[in-house]
């Protein structure tokens, strides 16, 4: 089984690009499932349920939130009665939708998907992320109910996310870090089996402050006071994403690959 997984889906510029390229990428890839994290879609700020549609039309499987599932108040209704987007597991006791799901592929493969939002350096005192997940692990084994597993782990800090891959070692096939929008050069199997990445990276314009155009983070760092509001950058975007081979029988990875495509830091040739 070959997954597919994308970073922070930022602005217009990244739903363009994965919208156009995902179809040919899945074909060329030979991927079974592919998963996007699609929390800043919408004007840098959430995701809205057309936008949505658009990704789940242009192929993507299972879309993952994070901090700003619901900054689109229409996302409220929406993710309830829309199995295929989860929020984080730990963002609310009461939060609507779901924060894991289990998927079927299309030749009858179980992927489980869960998301968790880390607590350091975070806006809000979140639930543990640890404890959250324990439950979910337990009920759908790798191996057993579940031929795959995949864990977005969306947080700030490097050491959180981490402690999160070798907490999960052995029991997924993936954990991949989102939320900071920087690719990071540590992919690899874990020594019981588990593909991690620290940050898949974003899938937007580079040529930015992580998504946003430049000029306004700039006279807020250097001026120390607003000017205007953040709107994201609109260049070519750069598509960030891993590809993960999992043993079927087991579930565990057999390799990982970070794959980055367009824009300035494409590494691959159309």
């Amino acid at each position: 089984m070959r997954i597919l997984f994308f970073g922070d889906v930022m602005g217009r510029a990244g739903r363009e690009a994965l919208t156009t390229r995902l179809p040919k990428l899945k074909r060329e890839s030979n991927v079974d499932f592919v998963v996007a994290n699609a929390e800043n879609a919408t004007n840098g700020l959430g995701l809205s349920p057309q936008h949505a549609s658009d990704l789940l039309a242009a192929g993507v499987d299972c879309i993952t939130l994070g901090d700003h599932a619901f900054d689109q108040k229409t996302m409220v209704q929406y993710v309830e009665n829309e199995p295929r987007i989860i929020r984080p597991i730990n963002y609310a006791r009461n939060a609507p939708g779901r924060g894991h799901q289990v998927y079927t592929t299309t030749d009858g493969g179980k992927i489980l998907v869960a998301q968790v939002l880390g607590q350091i350096f975070m806006r809000r005192p979140f639930d543990s992320p640890f404890w959250a997940l324990k439950p979910v692990l337990g009920s759908s084994p790798l191996g057993g109910l579940v031929q795959a597993a995949i864990i977005d782990v969306h947080c700030e800090a490097t050491s959180e996310k981490t402690a999160m891959g070798y907490y999960c070692d052995g029991r997924v096939s993936l954990v991949a870090g989102t939320h900071t929008h920087v690719p990071t050069a540590d992919a690899r199997i874990l020594s019981k089996g588990t593909a991690y990445i620290s940050d898949v990276g974003m899938c937007g314009d580079y040529n930015s402050i992580i998504g946003i155009a430049a000029e306004e983070p700039m006279q807020r760092f250097v001026m120390g006071m607003a000017k205007k509001r953040f709107t994201p950058a609109k260049g070519e975007a750069t598509l960030s994403a891993v590809i993960v081979d999992v043993d079927n029988r087991t579930g565990l990875a057999r390799s990982i690959e970070h794959r980055k495509i367009g824009g300035v830091l494409g590494n691959l040739e159309d």
